[in-house]
């Protein structure tokens, strides 16, 4: 049960408060909202493979020797940019690259960052475990 509330207080910390931070920041448009949802649902997944997988690959040792895709909490990298935005007053209106418009919705593609981290981490690459 150790296991699970672990990855229960990661999807939080390291899923949905950065999402949270980004939605906070002007990523509220429709396409937007469903990156961001993206992210979060990627993270839930990666925490979920780990706890199924964790036992085989350890092989038996009890030790994982590499992360399949990359770990949840890599997401802190997302947190300093937004961070950094906010600071240089890059946010609402003024966020890096603008804003498009797709049928009436409208999307920031820096919330492509997000779209990438997720799907980094439901990946299959091999990140060795330092």
């Amino acid at each position: 049960m150790g296991r699970e509330l672990d990855s229960l207080a990661d999807v939080i910390s390291f899923g949905v408060a950065p999402a949270m931070i980004g939605y906070g920041l002007g990523m509220q448009g429709l396409y937007d909202r469903i990156v961001l949802v993206f992210f979060v649902a990627c993270g839930v997944s990666r925490l979920a493979r780990y706890n199924i997988t964790a036992d085989a690959l350890s092989a038996g040792s009890g030790k994982v020797k590499y992360f399949e895709g990359t770990p949840i909490p890599t997401s802190f990298v997302l947190v300093c940019v937004l961070c950094f935005a906010a600071v240089i007053g890059a946010i609402g209106e003024h966020l890096w690259f603008g804003k498009l418009s797709f049928s009436g919705h409208s999307f920031h593609p820096l919330t492509l960052l997000f779209g990438l981290s997720g799907s980094l981490m439901i990946s299959r690459i091999h990140i060795p475990k330092l």
